[in-house]
């Protein structure tokens, strides 16, 4: 990773000022900042209702196709709503203020086929702390077939993105669940993330037992029990990990790669900003009013919020999105949102076409 920077300066107190509010808020409330009976409700659910459909799928005797496609259609909805609300915080420790109760619920992402190591080093190391820095966020990388800022190369066949962009997130989970974790062993040892080559062995060694544990609980296992030829069950494989593709990756998108974000081009080392007016000048909210959206996305909405607070468990972000708001604004300092999912969608999508044109 190139090396890249922030500006300091000792009289801006934006952080402190904000730390102060939101703690001050937590006191007088006497809450704690992690999960409450809410999400602890929410965890059981969400788990129940992942095994239960899993077990329905297997051992119900059902044979309407039509149904079975629906119901692993809603494994991958599940498998999104898990990994987005359950797993994304316990990964930055906003689940509980044990160690050990996170890293417990970040087991299951085994069933989500995802290496919770790699995770950590490319989601809370980097995309938290240089969101939309070409050339350093992996979520903005854009794979010779996007292009999502100004600063990176347009190509012709790039006006035709925002058609083909969902064929392509489609993909984001089979790529996830195969090859991405192993290439990221190899890219994060050359960068210095993992320490040495035995290291890397090892975690790659992991990485293949949890890929084969949770490719024998979602295609082996379920070609070896319905009555189906394998490559039917393997379509109904397909759907889920379709659905959880499109899902999260638009979800993830719409919180960073939409009109009103800024972007850093890839020979940019120094920036002029602070790092947390950076964080407000990529970021952008969206849907804040709908608790339904909230608990289902793990309050990624209210994505403002997470960057700053990413400690704190996202069911106590619409309380505090007043205070950082109203001190965002004190501070002159940008507060972007859109007021739907949708907006933000198609905001997204409108970016991608503009992109490709311009």
């Amino acid at each position: 990773m190139r090396p890249f920077q922030f500006a300091k300066n000792p009289e801006d107190d934006f952080m402190r000022v904000l730390y102060a509010r939101v703690d001050t808020f937590f006191v007088e409330k006497h809450l704690d900042k992690r999960a409450n009976g809410t999400m602890l409700g929410k965890t059981i659910a969400l788990f129940g209702m992942y095994a239960g459909i899993y077990v329905l799928i297997l051992f119900s005797g059902l044979e309407n196709l039509l149904v079975l496609f629906l119901l692993w259609a809603l494994l991958g909805f599940l498998q999104s709503f898990i990994g987005m609300t359950i797993m994304h915080d316990a990964a930055h420790g906003a689940y509980s203020k044990s160690r050990v109760v996170n890293m417990l619920l970040e087991i299951p992402i085994i069933l989500i086929g995802v290496e919770s190591a790699i995770w950590k080093i490319e989601h809370n190391t980097i995309h938290h702390n240089y969101p939309n820095v070409n050339g350093i966020d992996q979520d903005i990388h854009p794979r010779y077939l996007f292009r999502f800022s100004t600063f990176q190369r347009k190509r012709w066949f790039h006006r035709f993105q925002h058609y083909y962009a969902v064929l392509l997130y489609a993909l984001m989970v089979l790529e996830w669940t195969t090859i991405k974790d192993f290439m990221k062993v190899k890219k994060y040892y050359a960068e210095g993330f993992i320490k040495s080559r035995g290291e890397a062995f090892k975690l790659a060694a992991v990485i293949a037992i949890k890929k084969a544990i949770f490719h024998g609980v979602f295609l082996a296992i379920p070609i070896m029990v319905l009555p189906f030829e394998w490559y039917i069950v393997a379509a109904m494989y397909l759907s889920m990990a379709i659905v959880a593709g499109v899902f999260m990756t638009i979800i993830f998108q719409t919180a960073h790669v939409v009109p009103d974000c800024d972007f850093i081009a890839d020979d940019v080392s120094d920036v002029p900003v602070s790092w947390h007016k950076h964080q407000l000048q990529t970021t952008a909210n969206f849907s804040k009013n709908s608790t339904l959206v909230t608990h289902l996305l793990g309050g990624l909405n209210y994505q403002i919020e997470h960057h700053l607070f990413p400690g704190i468990c996202h069911v106590h972000y619409p309380a505090i999105a007043g205070i950082v708001r109203s001190t965002a604004e004190e501070y002159q300092l940008p507060y972007q949102e859109n007021s739907t999912l949708w907006s933000a969608v198609r905001g997204h999508f409108s970016l991608l076409k503009r992109l490709g044109r311009d």
